[in-house]
């Protein structure tokens, strides 16, 4: 499947590995639950790196960051591309849980 189809989340590896044992992969954003928000923000590629330094421009946290490359169709709950504000850029929103199988791969980030 060509990379442009994938959707991205970045969060902290222990996060990632908490949600590898469980089977499902269930925070939102930096600090914010799945439950809290209603889904699971993620970006394009493109989008990525300003995302990542709108959220973690000042992480100082103990783990190190990873990205998780989502690919959509092994989703089984919605995706929806979304604007934060009407004629705004739209990102992925995952609503629900990602199954860890639906990730193929893990990448770090710098």
């Amino acid at each position: 499947m060509p990379e442009h189809t994938y959707i991205l989340h970045i969060t902290e590896r222990s996060l990632w590995d908490e949600a590898r044992a469980r089977g499902t992969y269930e925070m939102s954003t930096r600090g914010r639950t799945l439950q809290d928000e209603g889904f699971i923000h993620c970006s394009t590629r493109a989008q990525l790196p300003a995302v990542a330094a709108f959220l973690y421009g000042s992480y100082d946290g103990p783990g190190e960051l990873v990205v998780l490359v989502v690919d959509p169709v092994r989703l089984d709950v919605p995706l929806k591309y979304e604007a934060p504000a009407p004629g705004g850029e739209e990102f992925p929103h995952v609503y629900g849980p990602i199954p860890v199988n639906a990730v193929v791969d893990v990448e770090p980030w710098r």
